[in-house]
């Protein structure tokens, strides 16, 4: 199938599978604080993300492009990016490394965001000298290497060999003059795939965890004969997040993704470890259905939901979150503690 026809399917299905329902997130509460001690205005949304300063943390995470009518989906991307100063991903430019004749669907986003923190995509395929062309292609600030493993699989089209995955990682990482982030792209990870990521040097990871796009179901949407038994694939965000505390010690900054749903989310993921949050399936019904102003009111309001949360807990500063306790619970406990994670320790900081 043609490139940019899977890239139109796949946006297609995307917008009929996001779980905005229960997910793991809601077995995850706050210590209610009575007394915080702080005001509202107090509250900063600045953070940190490896060598990148961001204005607020929530990125606009990598989704689409390499087809003429992603073109559009991109710009609107960018330009929310650009108004709400958020750092921004594009979607795998594998395709444009192909074909040239879609470049213009990735390039638009540094078009319309020309000082904002902009990330380049290329799949763990990729050598080095493509991973240098997606950068150049973007005037990219880092990039972004997807492992999707489940999807390829599913994918009718997809990769069936994934020799040397580590290897390429470690080679571009090595070689590129910007900072690599590794993603996932909703299966999750586990803390043994952290720690090889991380002592090939990786400058940060997106655990990318089940709960948000589904795309193993995007995948079983366009197969003949759909494998529905992958669909609950993988861990959870959440999940993702407590394997991520067990490695600590050698650890790159996380980025969380999937299932991040409101402001509350996003700081629950923050609590968890989280040095920002990544949102693609939100953001791409956002432009998909509303208009620019009303996607803008979306980003405060999500923004918003966040300072509520940090201004009842008594936090000023992101990174405090990490001080909070959590109440961890439901299926999500229970898995935690097959994996060895002590959930006592997380409810009882002080």
């Amino acid at each position: 199938m043609d490139r940019s026809v899977r890239k139109i399917e796949h946006i297609q299905h995307a917008l009929t599978t996001n779980e905005y329902g229960f997910n793991a997130f809601d077995e995850v509460s706050f210590v209610p604080n009575s007394l915080p001690g702080v005001s509202l205005n107090s509250v900063s949304l600045q953070c940190d993300l490896g060598d990148f300063r961001l204005s607020s943390p929530i990125i606009i995470n990598a989704m689409t492009g390499g087809a003429e009518a992603t073109t559009e989906v991109n710009r609107k991307l960018a330009v929310i990016a650009r108004e709400r100063g958020l750092a921004m991903a594009v979607g795998s430019q594998m395709a444009a490394l192909r074909d040239p004749s879609v470049q213009e669907s990735y390039r638009v986003v540094r078009k319309e965001h020309p000082r904002g923190i902009v990330f380049a995509n290329v799949g763990a395929e990729a050598t080095v000298d493509e991973a240098k062309a997606a950068v150049e292609m973007m005037e990219a600030d880092g990039l972004q290497i997807h492992l999707n493993v489940m999807q390829e699989l599913l994918m009718p089209e997809g990769d069936r060999d994934f020799h040397g995955y580590l290897d390429h990682i470690r080679a571009i990482s090595d070689q590129l003059e910007v900072p690599v982030m590794i993603k996932e792209v909703g299966f999750g990870m586990a803390r043994n795939t952290l720690l090889e990521l991380m002592q090939a040097g990786v400058a940060m990871i997106d655990v990318g965890g089940r709960g948000g796009t589904n795309f193993a179901k995007v995948e079983n949407m366009r197969r003949t004969l759909p494998l529905t038994m992958f669909e609950e694939w993988g861990f959870t965000t959440v999940e993702s997040l407590l394997e991520a505390s067990c490695v600590r010690a050698s650890s790159a900054p996380i980025l969380a993704t999937g299932g991040i749903r409101h402001g509350l989310d996003a700081a629950k993921a923050m609590a968890l470890g989280a040095s920002a949050v990544g949102i693609a399936g939100a953001m791409l019904r956002c432009v998909q259905t509303q208009s620019i102003e009303e996607c803008l009111a979306t980003v405060d309001n999500w923004h918003y939901q966040l300072q509520v949360a940090m201004t009842a807990l008594g936090t000023v500063q992101l990174n405090q979150l990490q001080e909070q306790p959590l109440l961890i619970t439901g299926k999500t406990a229970e898995r935690a503690r097959l994996r060895g994670i002590s959930l006592e320790e997380w409810a009882q900081k002080k």
